[in-house]
């Protein structure tokens, strides 16, 4: 009690109430730094596009025709001199180099989608050419052993490359995704090559062992299987700026890229399958 018999009111009141403006500075201090917290935690997140919009359907098509081209092409075998590839050697390594943009830019369920889409094409595309080669041939129609040698349904070469990418491409798309939790927007580089090297090296001994086990045998396969194989990872290697340019470029474009993937509900999760 002071003299004189009376409190003084600042001394019954809360602190808050006693000083308002001390108490908006502390709170505005505190939204600031939370402000700044969340800030810096986005800068270092993993970023994912929303593939409901932008170039995304472009790309899947772009995965789709690339696979089908090469798999017609893989049905020749081409030796330079000892070393032996096949026709498909020429444009599918490109399809590692579209998945993982797909992957970088869009995340898991997004590349998973498009190689699903994929895989789904190639199967399409082999059914056709089943159905077109069983068909009775036009009396005109001269060139149907042709066909049959390039286009002719081989259930052993179909399931080779459909097994084989679609164990290969989820695996690049999965390391990926994981790499880049751990390194955020960092390291680009390392995401690239290595899920790359760990997704071709599945494709490469899925396929050579389906399609060509016993064909080939020796020292022969073995070759073709670690040319093949070595030849695709540096493909990937020797892109690295063409791949660097275009996922800048994506990234720049895809307004949607520029929160983290847990501040949009479009953009897909990379935590489960």
């Amino acid at each position: 009690m002071a003299r004189g018999g009376h409190t003084p009111v600042d001394t019954l009141l809360p602190v808050s109430a006693a000083d308002p403006a001390k108490d908006v500075d502390q709170s505005s201090a505190s939204a600031d730094s939370a402000h700044s917290a969340h800030s810096a935690d986005a800068a270092q997140a993993a970023h994912y596009a929303a593939a409901s919009m932008g170039p995304y359907p472009i790309l899947v098509a772009v995965l789709c025709s690339v696979l089908i081209i090469a798999n017609i092409g893989a049905t020749k075998l081409i030796a330079f001199g000892p070393i032996i590839v096949d026709g498909g050697a020429f444009l599918f390594p490109l399809t590692y180099i579209v998945g993982d943009i797909l992957t970088e830019v869009y995340g898991w369920r997004a590349a998973r989608r498009a190689v699903l889409t994929g895989f789904a094409m190639s199967i399409l595309a082999a059914a056709t050419f089943w159905l077109v080669q069983i068909s009775p041939g036009a009396d005109a129609y001269e060139n149907q052993a042709a066909f049959e040698a390039v286009l002719g349904f081989v259930p052993r070469i179909v399931l080779a490359s459909v097994c084989a990418f679609l164990v290969g491409q989820l695996l690049n798309s999965y390391v990926l995704v994981r790499i880049k939790a751990r390194t955020k927007e960092r390291y680009l580089w390392a995401r690239l090559v290595g899920s790359t090297a760990v997704g071709e090296l599945a494709d490469t001994v899925v396929f050579c062992t389906i399609a060509f086990a016993g064909i080939i045998s020796g020292v022969e396969f073995l070759t073709y299987v670690v040319v093949g194989y070595v030849y695709k990872t540096s493909v990937e290697v020797v892109l690295l700026p063409v791949s660097y340019r275009v996922i800048a470029w994506m990234k720049r474009l895809e307004p949607s890229y520029a929160l983290p993937a847990s501040d949009s509900p479009m953009r897909p999760s990379t935590s489960t399958l």
